[in-house]
């Protein structure tokens, strides 16, 4: 009988020992002894938990640009300019201007404290206040609005005090320069006075009885002289419609004379 070979035996890469028993109570327990170089996949990672998108959170509300009142009370200091860039007027002081022409008058460069203006709604349907700070600085806005506060209580106390006149030929040019700067029609004091004086040496019924005009049937009236075609033609709209009405006669004269010769103070004769 051939002698029985001897193989060396080939490395293993299977368990070293696969299973060792443990008995308890009769019951076996099969565990694995895990070899040097044997690969087991481990066991699966607990699936990480996903991440939970956070709730949507609504954008917060600019608490600067929000709907505005639907008028604007003028302050002292204040243009068409200014206001319809505060509110972002779509078409700036043009369109400010065409809405509130009735109310601010024929000169838009001229408004006066205490008028309100109508706002005119922005795109979305709402005026809405532009931040004063992304124009020129929260520090130069505080400086404007501490100037306007200042300002307001003196510019309200002259327009009470602009609004009494006496009742003579000083406060008849005075009231009248004020519809004037209303209307956007030219003159001074010293016009005004120069030239009443020449024609009627202040006398608001004066009347013309003996020249070209009244052998017309149109005689001169009043403090500056004005026949009855050129006062209804010239009247400006907030006064009298007498013409010998001291306020409505200059204020139509000057008018006409602004029309005609640029100003009542371009006038120093007959007109």
């Amino acid at each position: 009988m051939p002698a029985q070979g001897k193989h060396r035996r080939s490395p293993s890469t299977s368990l070293g020992r696969t299973l060792a028993a443990v008995t308890t109570g009769g019951a076996v327990l099969a565990l694995p002894v895990i070899g040097a170089t044997s690969a087991f996949a481990a066991p699966a990672a607990a699936a990480a938990p996903q991440a939970v998108a956070p709730a949507a959170v609504a954008a917060p509300v600019n608490s600067v640009a929000k709907a505005a009142p639907t008028k604007h009370s003028v302050v002292a200091g204040e243009t068409l300019s200014k206001i319809a860039r505060e509110y972002s007027v779509s078409g700036g002081w043009k369109k400010l201007y065409e809405g509130n022409r009735k109310i601010v008058g024929s000169n838009p460069d001229l408004i006066h404290p205490g008028i309100k203006l109508v706002i005119a709604s922005s795109s979305d349907g709402k005026a809405a206040k532009a931040s004063p700070s992304a124009e020129r600085g929260t520090s130069a806005d505080r400086a404007d609005r501490s100037e306007r506060i200042n300002a307001a209580p003196v510019a309200q106390a002259a327009e009470q005090k602009a609004i009494t006149y006496t009742n003579d030929l000083d406060g008849w040019i005075r009231e009248s320069l004020a519809v004037m700067a209303e209307h956007g029609i030219p003159g001074t004091y010293e016009g005004i006075h120069r030239n009443i004086m020449r024609e009627s040496s202040g006398n608001p019924a004066a009347i013309n009885n003996w020249d070209s005009n009244a052998a017309k049937g149109t005689p001169s009236k009043g403090l500056l002289q004005v026949i009855d075609p050129t006062f209804q033609a010239y009247h400006v709209p907030g006064t009298s419609t007498d013409s010998y009405d001291p306020v409505a006669n200059i204020t139509a004269a000057c008018n006409y004379a602004a029309d005609r010769y640029g100003s009542i103070d371009n006038v120093f004769g007959a007109y």
